[in-house]
């Protein structure tokens, strides 16, 4: 039983998706996955429960994890330009066994995302009516729980099939929808931190490190899933032009756009008001409520809501992507590699990860398994880290749009930083995502490695 067979991936053959992304189109979709619910939520519970006002330094060491990990998936996504992402580059590095860990753990991390994201995005629109004095029945504002009479959250199921409904008509449309929505977005930060800066205390920074350097690194591994994002550009790679030059661009510039946007939210917030204020839901929103700016304070709710729905549109055409690649190569049933003539996207997969995403969100309640994201994620990061060692070694004579400096020592110290912030998390969320392999393992035993299309073509020779 051969578990470690790699692929070769043909570079040169065509897929059925249309190449219309540019380097313009990746930043937008890059900053489309990242800005969201990290800066309008996790901000005020990583300040109020872990760092305090030097959240902008878990920021920071977030930020240098994240773009360490950047350098290695831009190496590897202008090399191996299929869809995929670390899936896809695992495969290719460490051979199938690890490659189908790989794609399961990101369809955990883009699937629980996506649903999380849902409800939140419900929760900040059922604000939004509420102010203008509308109230949804309770029976549909919640994901089931009958003690408070709630059946389900209708409004987190309607936004994902009607992202799934934009999802299946092209990916160029896909990126006109996601860039106006990301110009608004930037623009309801923008005038954030113009206003909130006239109302920034110093007195508000004291006592700066309130938690101590712990609770700065746990403040680190909380606010990582505000940064989860960047790598979804990458599994984009079989619509990009030129994907060498621009897949690179894509994700590094799209990470340093977020990291100084996050930065700078970071010193405002806390400047504005005492950190034990903000453990509530709307932190930049109640910010400015805070300090008598409440015209301002709605169009931040606005931008909140728009800036969500930018974030499940990239996670949702991540999973799709992902999903293809995978049952391409024969490990999940094949129709979800069916590409629409007409429409050239995954029509079927994109009908199927909306249903089943809408039916999580709508009816289970999922803020405890938004930890399963991050650990996922930082296990994602440490392997594509590690995979551009073993890429290197085992196919030197692939042409790289992009090499990391500094090899191994770079990929090495990457890794080494999402395995520190993975040890910040709690003994349950170490559980979860140990069963979540388990079964991984079992489905590919049962499953992906007897109809794997590498494995056919080796049986064949």
């Amino acid at each position: 039983m051969d578990l470690f067979r790699k692929k070769h991936f043909d570079l040169n053959k065509g897929t059925g998706l249309k190449k219309t992304l540019g380097a313009l189109d990746l930043i937008s979709l890059g900053v489309g996955a990242i800005i969201g619910t990290g800066i309008f939520v996790i901000t005020g519970q990583a300040a109020a429960e872990h760092a305090g006002p030097a959240l902008m330094i878990s920021f920071v060491i977030a930020a240098i994890a994240c773009i360490l990990a950047a350098l290695c998936y831009s190496e590897l996504a202008s090399t191996v330009t299929v869809s995929g992402s670390a899936y896809a580059y695992s495969y290719a590095a460490f051979g199938e066994v690890v490659g189908w860990l790989m794609g399961w753990t990101l369809v955990l991390e883009y699937g629980v995302a996506a649903a999380s994201v849902a409800s939140g995005w419900s929760a900040y629109v059922q604000g939004l009516l509420e102010g203008f004095g509308m109230h949804l029945p309770t029976a549909i504002s919640g994901a089931f729980n009958l003690s408070q009479g709630q059946i389900i959250d209708l409004p987190a199921v309607l936004i994902i099939l009607a992202i799934c409904l934009l999802l299946t008509q092209g990916a160029r449309e896909t990126a006109r929808f996601n860039a106006i929505m990301v110009i608004v977005k930037i623009a309801v930060i923008i005038i954030f931190i113009l206003v909130g800066a006239f109302y920034v205390k110093p007195d508000n920074w004291t006592p700066f490190m309130p938690f101590g350097f712990t609770g700065v690194m746990s403040g680190a591994a909380v606010v990582f899933f505000a940064y989860i994002g960047f790598d979804a550009v990458a599994t984009a790679a079989e619509e990009v032009k030129n994907p060498q030059r621009n897949l690179p661009i894509g994700i590094i510039g799209s990470l340093i756009v977020c990291m100084i946007m996050y930065s700078l939210v970071a010193v405002v917030l806390t400047g504005m008001v005492p950190f034990t204020n903000l453990g509530v839901a709307d932190p930049v929103a109640f910010a400015l409520r805070f300090v008598g700016q409440d015209f301002v304070a709605g169009l931040i709710s606005v931008g909140a809501i728009v800036g969500i729905t930018t974030v499940l549109l990239v996670l949702l055409f991540s999973q799709t992507r992902l999903l293809f690649a995978i049952s391409r190569d024969g490990l999940l049933p094949k129709f979800l590699s069916k590409v629409d003539e007409k429409k050239q996207t995954p029509v079927r997969s994109t009908w199927m990860v909306g249903i089943i995403i809408a039916l999580l969100c709508g009816l289970l309640p999922l803020d405890q398994l938004a930890s399963l994201t991050i650990i996922g994620t930082l296990f994602a990061f440490a392997v594509v880290s590690l995979g551009v060692i073993g890429l290197r070694k085992s196919r030197p004579d692939l042409k790289r749009g992009f090499s990391v400096p500094w090899v191994p020592f770079l990929p090495l110290l990457s890794a080494a930083f999402c395995v520190l912030l993975m040890l910040q998390l709690d003994g349950s969320t170490w559980g979860g995502f140990a069963v979540w392999i388990l079964v991984g393992l079992c489905i590919y035993f049962f499953y992906g490695y007897r109809n794997s299309e590498l494995g056919d073509k080796q049986s064949k020779k």
